[in-house]
């Protein structure tokens, strides 16, 4: 059974925190640390309040947290991809930018079937991600995946707020879904899996395996365009015309 994840405060358990980063320099002329530092400040954490799931606290609200990725940003504001189950329901949606600003959102389109978001902030002139392509995408390719794991948790402890990275690799080509050998801890739900080699998007961190949670499951990228592409062309039909 794939479990689809969002962080929710009342379910960490207290926590044996193993080494998350190593004092290790990467060798030399390893892509990776570069192509995240370049794709780091479109990665955001999202908060808020989502209806309880425990049956002695009926018609109460959890906090609770997921991750995103900036995919417009102007003068107007910014417009941020992630899953839908994430911030279904939510309520006080909030989203910390570059791990210290904090600015209110609000959803402008999602869709269950396909378990995709699009979200919007007043927050202006923000990085965005690179979308690639999933199209060619085969079992093997090295990738990474960022975003917020169990942010709470590491708020306990004194840790701090910060984006998370972990390299890994696709594991298989899956009906609608990239399997991948990561898991995929609550609270990174709707972060960027991404090319070890460009940095460029290639999915979104969506779910788990409940039997198997080392088993990642992603959105491949071109799913995700096809909705956006769907929510924009829904807008503009909805926008009133000028005479």
């Amino acid at each position: 059974m794939r479990r689809r994840l969002r962080g929710c405060a009342l379910l960490c358990a207290p926590l044996v925190l193993a080494a998350c980063t190593s004092s290790a320099k990467e060798p030399e002329g390893d892509p990776f640390p570069r192509v995240f530092r370049t794709l780091r400040p479109s990665v955001v954490l999202f908060t808020m309040l989502v209806p309880s799931d425990d049956p002695h606290k009926k018609g109460k609200w959890d906090e609770a947290y997921g991750s995103g990725i900036i995919v417009s940003s102007g003068a107007w504001g910014s417009q941020i991809l992630t899953v839908e189950h994430v911030i279904h329901d939510a309520r006080n949606l909030k989203v910390t930018i570059a791990d210290r600003r904090v600015a209110k959102a609000h959803t402008i389109a999602r869709d269950e079937n396909t378990d995709l978001a699009l979200v919007q902030t007043d927050a202006k002139n923000l990085r965005t991600a690179r979308l690639g392509s999933s199209a060619h995408i085969e079992p093997g390719d090295a990738v990474g995946m960022a975003g917020y794991p169990i942010p709470d948790a590491f708020a306990d402890e004194g840790l701090g707020t910060a984006t998370s990275v972990y390299a890994g690799r696709v594991s298989s080509v899956r009906k609608d879904a990239l399997e991948l050998d990561l898991p995929v801890i609550p609270g990174e739900s709707g972060g960027p899996v991404f090319d070890a080699q460009s940095g460029d998007v290639i999915g979104l961190a969506e779910s788990r395996f409940e039997e198997e949670k080392a088993i990642g499951f992603a959105i491949p990228i071109d799913d995700a365009r096809r909705f956006m592409a769907h929510a924009k062309g829904a807008r503009l039909a909805a926008a009133p015309t000028g005479r």
